[in-house]
Order: structure tokens, then C-alpha cells, then sequence
């Protein structure tokens, strides 16, 4: 009886659950990349070269100097100092 009520209703549930799992993650991997690939990047996204050592960096994280009007991003306040003294 109990054997029966596994193999006829445990068994096949325990199946479909894993394959849902399976197949929901696969598409939600799927449509995550889909979107970020379409979406236009920000200005705020987009990096800046070090001019000292020659780094990319963000504007978000980086060190900026404002020079004759113009904003110049700085991986660090060595680079900031050396490319300002």
C-alpha cells in the first residue's frame, strides 16, 4: 500500500518538481542576459582613462580633478598627485 502510494504519487512529484527547477532556472538565466544585452549603457557607466598610469576607472568610484574646466578621473590620489604636481 505504501509502496504503491510512493510509486503512483510521491515518485512522479518529486519529478516534476526537479524538472520545473531545472527548466526555471535555465529560463530566468535566459531572460536576465537577454535584457541587460539590449539595454543602452549610462553616461554614468562608462569608464574613464587614468591619464597617469593609464587605468580605466569609473566615475562612480574613481578620484576626479577638475582642470581648466574639464573633470579628469584618477584611480587613486597618487595618480591625482602626480598628474597634478
Amino acid at each position: 500500500m505504501i509502496r504503491g502510494f510512493f510509486i503512483d504519487f510521491i515518485l512522479p512529484l518529486l519529478l516534476f518538481l526537479i524538472v520545473r527547477s531545472i527548466l526555471g532556472s535555465l529560463f530566468k538565466r535566459g531572460r536576465g542576459n537577454a535584457v541587460q544585452s539590449r539595454s543602452e549603457p549610462s553616461p554614468s557607466m562608462e569608464l574613464k582613462k587614468d591619464p597617469v598610469c593609464g587605468t580605466y576607472v569609473s566615475p562612480a568610484t574613481g578620484v576626479s580633478r577638475s582642470v581648466q574646466g574639464h573633470v579628469i578621473y584618477f584611480c587613486s590620489k597618487e595618480c591625482r598627485d602626480k598628474f597634478v604636481g
